[in-house]
């Protein structure tokens, strides 16, 4: 898979195509360490404007926020580092602010998108996926024994396709059923996944299984428990990823104040916002065991065990 680092290291145009390699447990596992580690960012949501004071949220406060969690990943033994959707709140331009911070990162990173990194004007809706460093908005990629899963729950929703792509139109659709049902997270700043990638997915789960791996999902918005944040389809979605005994974890931003759920054994983590609050960060680390997943939180994020 393409990242921003893949970019930034190749400088010719060969190197947007340059696969990500994957990596290896780390030596540390056999004196009881973790197999590997990898950084989290959930919703920077970066704009240059005022604070939002009754949500709480300071939109330009989050490039020294990311500046200083991109410092202090640098200091870790990490494989990669996933930002799970708003990077940026609104305005096309916001990109060119925040994107720079990610080119200091040492490790490898992968980028979800999420609703506002729509929040543009509509001439550039169908640009946002290179403009990241990505070739696709959903995708997979492997390394320590685990299959990440990228999801793009934007693929159909009322906003994110160009103005005269179909999926709009089915994005209506889904959006008035789930209205008529009273459902709570019948709302407009949320989407779904298509047909298409909904069978990808489910056919990369059996690869994964197939080929001995764990799985991770990532994605933008929550699926479990309910919640008004979550995913117009995410019913669906929990009953496939909870039917493969190699899912291990889901995580996601999109609800700033954070969410947990269980179901089955499989965890479902809504990491917190970062563009939240004046002065307080929110980021994680998680260390892959063999037997569990401990998130070590910073800031607003919590730190806790996820037994697998």
């Amino acid at each position: 898979m393409v990242t921003r680092r893949n970019i930034i290291k190749g400088g010719a145009a060969a190197a947007f195509f340059a696969p990500f390699a994957g990596f290896t447990v780390t030596g540390a596992a056999a004196q009881g360490g973790p197999l590997f580690r990898f950084g989290i960012v959930a919703d920077p949501q970066y704009a240059p404007v005022v604070p939002n004071l009754k949500s709480n949220r300071y939109y330009a406060n989050s490039l020294w926020k990311l500046s200083e969690a991109i410092e202090a990943f640098n200091k870790e033994d990490l494989q990669f580092v996933a930002t799970l959707g708003d990077i940026i709140d609104r305005h096309w331009e916001s990109f060119s602010h925040i994107l720079p911070l990610y080119d200091k990162l040492k490790h490898e990173h992968f980028f979800v998108l999420g609703n506002h990194d729509y929040d543009i004007a509509k001439e550039y809706l169908a640009s946002v996926v290179r403009t990241v460093g990505m070739d696709k908005a959903y995708y997979d990629f492997t390394g320590g024994g685990y299959r990440f899963i990228v999801l793009d729950g934007n693929d159909v929703s009322t906003f994110a396709p160009p103005e005269g792509d179909p999926r709009r139109e089915i994005a209506t659709k889904r959006l008035d059923e789930l209205k008529a049902q009273g459902a709570e997270n019948a709302q407009s700043w949320n989407g779904s996944l298509s047909d298409e990638q909904f069978a990808w997915a489910e056919e990369t789960m059996k690869k994964a299984q197939t080929a001995g791996e764990k799985v991770i999902v990532l994605n933008h918005y929550p699926v479990y428990p309910a919640n008004e944040h979550n995913q117009w389809d995410s019913e669906r979605i929990v009953k496939m990823l909870t039917g493969y005994d190699n899912f291990v974890a889901y995580f996601n931003g999109h609800n700033h104040a954070g969410n947990y759920g269980e179901t089955g054994g499989k965890h479902f983590l809504n990491f917190k916002g970062m563009v939240d609050t004046p002065d307080t960060t929110a980021y994680a680390v998680v260390e892959v065991y063999g037997d569990r997943l401990e998130v070590r939180g910073v800031g607003r994020e919590e730190s806790r065990t996820l037994k697998i």
